[in-house]
């Protein structure tokens, strides 16, 4: 099965050193999911951070229970990270986050997500009625969550 690639930005007027680090938090990832995914991060605390950091979670996808595991294969402060599922759905989920200044100040963050659904026959019916759609719904919640957190008082 063919690899496919997911990419969202989203500009904020935020300096980058503070929107990375509400990134870099892991904890921040369950307000940043959609509830109907119904995710709980099972990694005990305190949390791992950066390179080489392991994460359990638990999720439901169209109902359907799911452990994912994933691996912080690169790290680099302030500029950005890359998540890979070692466990889980995907044949591969290979998720890169990318913080860069923007010209006239703030921060451009971009997610490129790299994946594959595997199961032969059966994935490619998933991939193309839902996997898609979903994603795309689940980064414009998160795009939507991220603006509501770094909403400035006028």
């Amino acid at each position: 099965m063919r690899e496919d690639l997911f990419q969202a930005t989203q500009d904020l007027p935020i300096p980058r050193a503070e929107v990375f680090a509400f990134f870099s938090d892991p904890a921040n990832l369950q307000r940043l999911t959609p509830p109907w995914l119904h995710f709980q991060i099972e990694t005990p605390t305190p949390l791992p951070r950066g390179e080489g950091a392991v994460f359990e979670y638990r999720l439901r996808v169209r109902g359907l229970p799911i452990k994912w595991r994933t691996l912080i294969e690169a790290y680099e402060e302030g500029h950005r990270f890359v998540d890979r599922q070692i466990q889980g759905p995907y044949a591969l989920w290979h998720h890169t986050h990318i913080f860069e200044d923007l010209p006239e100040g703030g921060t451009r963050i971009i997610d490129r997500v790299r994946y594959k659904v595997g199961w032969g026959i059966f994935g490619r019916i998933v991939q193309a009625l839902w996997v898609r759609k979903d994603l795309e719904t689940i980064f414009n919640h998160r795009k939507k969550v991220i603006a509501e957190v770094f909403a400035r008082p006028e």
